[in-house]
């Protein structure tokens, strides 16, 4: 059985529909990545799975247990983490308060210091600047923040928005080295991404969005063959 299952998912906007009818499923252990064009509905999928957009039809089972009517904050306790596209961390906030604030559902104190160690272990960066206001980060930097803020949670499915938009080359490496670390303490991983070759490089597997439909699903392997996907999103 997959961890996390996505069966004849449909999503509106208003009347508009953008998800028609997405199937996707994500086993343990594994990095899965969504790609597609702008529009075709990949940070709506993750949305979707985080409940913070309410489906109008389909259902999604992680480890066994209907999301449906749960939540955004029951879908964090059940084990499922976002890091959002764009960062979104609190600005007028420290960096170890925002570190904190991801830890809303861990009840074991030890527990979530713990955590802190991890992530202050991954991102070394973040426990320099532990007591500095998010908002003074650099991007990369709070890149860090956004997926330590998550972790706090000690998800088993780690949910990634476009962790490399707009950072720079080197950065990007580094984040992409960290999310495999993450994934080998344990942490599935589905991941949303615009830089598809790096992403393919790093997963297992990969599905292809195209206008709210799942146009590919393959091995990244295969993906990254494919005459198709090399022409549209690896530049031919």
């Amino acid at each position: 059985m997959s961890l996390l299952s996505l069966n004849d998912i449909h999503v509106s906007y208003g009347s508009v529909e953008v998800l028609h009818g997405i199937n996707l499923h994500v086993d343990e252990g594994e990095i899965v990545t969504i790609l597609g064009a702008n529009g075709a509905g990949k940070s709506t999928t993750l949305l979707t799975i985080s409940g913070l957009v309410r489906p109008g039809s389909g259902e999604i089972v992680f480890d066994g247990k209907p999301l449906l009517r749960m939540k955004s904050h029951e879908v964090v306790g059940l084990g499922i983490a976002q890091s959002p596209e764009g960062r979104r961390v609190f600005g007028p906030m420290t960096v170890l308060e925002n570190l904190r604030l991801g830890a809303f559902c861990i009840r074991d104190k030890s527990r979530g210091e713990n955590n802190l160690e991890w992530i202050f272990d991954l991102f070394p960066r973040l426990k320099e600047r532990h007591n500095q206001l998010a908002g003074t980060l650099s991007g990369g930097e709070q890149q860090m923040l956004a997926i330590g803020r998550a972790l706090m949670a000690e998800p088993r499915l780690l949910l990634l928005d476009e962790p490399s938009l707009g950072l720079a080359p080197l950065l990007v490496r580094s984040i992409f080295e960290t999310v495999k670390e993450i994934n080998k303490r344990g942490v599935t991983v589905l991941l949303v991404e615009q830089n598809a070759r790096a992403a393919l490089k790093l997963a297992n597997r990969g599905y292809v969005l195209e206008v709210g439909n799942v146009a590919m699903e393959d091995s990244a392997e295969s993906l990254l063959a494919n005459a198709k996907v090399r022409e549209a999103y690896l530049g031919g």
